[in-house]
C-alpha cells in the first residue's frame, strides 16, 4: 500500500509497516493531454474492424499471463495477498475473462434489425448497432488490483473504447506493472495510466472522459458522482457491501461452514463480496458456531490471511470489534492485531447487537459476526435489513428452496451453497443496489454500458413523400384510425381495411 502526498506515493509493505519507496504521481496539469491521446489513439482504434481489435487484445491477454508469476509476486509485495489467493483470484480469473469476451464478442456487437410493416414503412429498413462511447475513465481500488481493472478494460477495447486508468494510491504497482504490459501490447495511449488519488481522480472526471466507471467505498462513489453529474459525464459505481450468509437447518454442515469461512476471510475480508453477517437457524446454530470457530483458529495469519491495506483499515476493523464486545457480543476468537505490520486475526462474534457499526456497517476486514434466527421470514427480513444490496448466499440441501429465499433478498447476486467467486467471470453480470452503487461489470448488461445504442435508418422507397407528410387531411385520419382498427385487440378487420384503403386512396388522391 501507499501513503499519498502532493507529488509522490509513499509506498509502505502492509506486513510490517515499513517505508519500502515511493512511486510519482501523475501531475493534475497533465492529465487532460493523457485524455486527448487516449480519445485520438481511440478514434484510430474504433475504425480498425472487430477482427482486427480481437487479435490485439488475445495479444494483450496473452502477455498479460506470461507475467503471472510476476504479478503475484507484486501482489504480494504490495497488499501482502498470498500466493496461492493472487493466482487464483487474479491470474487464473483473468484466463477466464479475456477466453470469454473473446468468445461472445462477435455476437454480442451485432447490429439488431427492426422488423418493420411493409405497408406502413415500404422500402425502409432500421437497425440499432453499438457503438463506442469513446474513453472510459477507470478509477480503481486496490482490493483485487490487476483484475478488477480488466473486467472493463477488456470490453471496452473490444467495443472499440479507449480507456483512461486511475489505479489505486494504494496499489500503484500494481497499476504501473499492467501499464508496463498495455505499452508493450497495445496501440500507444490505448490505454494511458494516471497515478495518484482523490486529485488525480478528479481531474480524469474533469478533463471530459465520456463515462467513469468507479469502483471503491461509499464516499467515494458519491464524490465521483457528483463530479461526474457536474458534466453530465454518466457513470457506473460499485461499493460497498454488508452481504449476509443464510444458513439454515438441513443446510450440509462441512460445506457450509468451509465455504462462510472462506467467504468471510478470503483476501482478508478485503472484498465487497466477503459474507459479512451470518444469519443460522437456531436449531443448529451452537454447533455452527463451534466449528465456525475451530475452522477460523486453524487460519494462519499471513498464509492464509493476509494483512489488512493500511493502518486506518486496521484501526476501523478493530475499532468495531471494541465497541460490540463492550455491548455484550461475545468474542470467540481474534479480535485484536497482531502486533506485527497490519495483520488483524480472523474473528468470530456472536451476540452482536444489531444496531452496532460491526453488524450495520462495512467492515472489510476478517471479522465475522453471527446472529440466529427462529423462522425462515425472520432471516429474510434480518437480511434485507441493511442499506446495502450486492450479494446474499443460502445454505440449504433444498436447492429450490434456498433458491426462492436468495430472490427475496433485495440484492444484485444471488448464490445457493456457495458464495463470492462469481465477481471475476466475464459473463456473470456483477453490480449491487442501494447504498452497494448502480451499474453493472461482466455480461451483456456490463457490456451496454460501454457502448451507445445507435439508430441506423435506410429509406430506399424514393417517393416524393411519406404519407404522414403534410398536409394534415382527413384522409389521412381516416387511414390512421383503421390501421389502429386492425391491430387492435377486439377490432373490426373488415372495417380497419375499409378505413384503410380509402383514406390511402384519398390521401394520394390530394396529393
Amino acid at each position: 500500500m501507499s501513503r499519498l502526498d502532493p507529488h509522490a506515493l509513499v509506498l509502505i509493505d502492509p506486513r510490517s509497516g515499513e517505508e519500502v519507496g515511493s512511486l510519482p504521481c501523475t501531475p493534475v496539469e497533465a492529465v487532460p493531454d493523457l485524455v486527448r491521446a487516449a480519445r485520438e489513439a481511440g478514434v484510430a482504434w474504433r475504425q480498425r474492424p472487430l477482427e482486427e481489435r480481437i487479435g490485439v487484445v488475445r495479444g494483450l491477454g496473452n502477455a498479460i499471463l506470461a507475467r503471472g508469476a510476476e504479478l503475484v509476486a507484486m501482489l504480494g509485495a504490495e497488499l501482502g495477498k498470498p500466493a496461492g489467493e493472487a493466482w487464483t483470484s487474479e491470474i487464473v480469473t483473468m484466463g477466464e475473462l479475456f477466453d470469454h469476451w473473446l468468445a461472445v464478442i462477435e455476437d454480442e456487437l451485432e447490429a439488431i434489425p427492426l422488423e418493420l410493416n411493409p405497408l406502413n414503412y415500404p422500402g425502409k429498413q432500421i437497425r440499432v448497432e453499438p457503438e463506442a462511447l469513446g474513453v472510459i475513465g477507470l478509477i480503481m481500488p486496490w482490493n483485487y488490483p490487476v483484475h478488477l481493472p480488466m473486467r472493463t478494460i477488456v470490453p471496452a477495447l473490444l467495443a472499440g473504447n479507449a480507456v483512461v486508468f486511475k489505479p489505486s494510491e494504494h496499489a500503484p504497482r500494481c497499476g504501473a506493472l499492467l501499464a508496463e504490459v498495455f505499452a508493450a501490447a497495445l496501440p500507444a495511449n490505448l490505454v494511458v495510466t494516471v497515478q495518484g488519488g482523490p486529485a488525480q481522480g478528479a481531474a480524469v472526471i474533469d478533463a471530459g472522459v465520456d463515462k467513469v466507471i468507479f469502483t471503491g467505498s461509499g464516499a467515494g462513489g458519491r464524490a465521483v458522482a457528483a463530479r461526474a453529474a457536474q458534466h453530465l459525464i454518466p457513470c457506473a459505481l460499485e461499493l460497498g457491501s454488508k452481504d449476509a450468509a443464510l444458513v439454515l437447518h438441513d443446510a450440509k454442515m462441512p460445506r457450509a461452514v468451509e465455504g462462510i469461512v472462506w467467504g468471510a476471510f478470503h483476501n482478508a475480508g478485503q472484498d465487497c463480496a466477503s459474507v459479512e453477517r451470518v444469519l443460522v437457524d437456531q436449531r443448529i446454530a451452537e454447533r455452527f458456531v463451534a466449528d465456525v470457530v475451530k475452522a477460523a483458529q486453524a487460519l494462519r495469519v499471513g498464509e492464509d490471511v493476509g494483512p489488512l491495506v493500511n493502518e486506518a483499515a486496521l484501526n476501523k476493523v478493530h475499532a468495531q470489534v471494541q465497541e460490540a464486545v463492550a455491548r455484550g457480543a461475545v468474542l470467540h476468537c481474534g479480535g485484536a492485531p497482531t502486533g506485527t505490520g497490519y495483520f488483524y486475526p480472523a474473528t468470530v462474534l456472536t451476540n452482536v447487537p444489531l444496531d452496532c457499526a460491526l453488524w450495520r456497517e462495512e467492515t472489510f476486514g476478517p471479522v465475522l459476526p453471527i446472529a440466529v434466527f427462529t423462522s425462515e421470514e425472520e432471516a429474510v427480513t434480518m437480511a434485507n435489513d441493511s442499506p446495502y444490496g450486492l450479494c446474499v448466499s443460502v445454505w440449504s440441501k433444498d436447492v429450490a428452496r434456498a433458491e426462492a429465499l436468495a430472490l427475496r433478498v433485495r440484492c444484485g447476486v444471488s448464490f445457493v451453497n456457495n458464495c463470492c467467486f462469481s465477481g471475476p467471470m466475464g459473463g456473470a453480470a456483477w453490480g449491487g443496489r442501494g447504498e452497494s452503487g448502480y451499474g453493472a461489470t461482466g455480461s451483456r448488461w456490463g457490456l451496454a454500458g460501454l457502448v451507445h445504442p445507435r439508430t441506423v435508418v435506410i429509406d430506399r422507397s424514393g417517393g416524393a413523400k411519406e404519407i404522414w407528410w403534410f398536409p394534415y387531411t382527413p384522409a389521412l385520419s381516416q387511414m390512421a384510425s383503421g390501421l389502429v382498427e386492425m391491430g387492435r385487440s377486439g377490432g373490426s378487420r373488415l372495417a380497419g381495411v375499409k378505413n384503410t384503403l380509402g383514406g390511402l386512396l384519398g390521401r394520394w388522391k390530394k396529393t
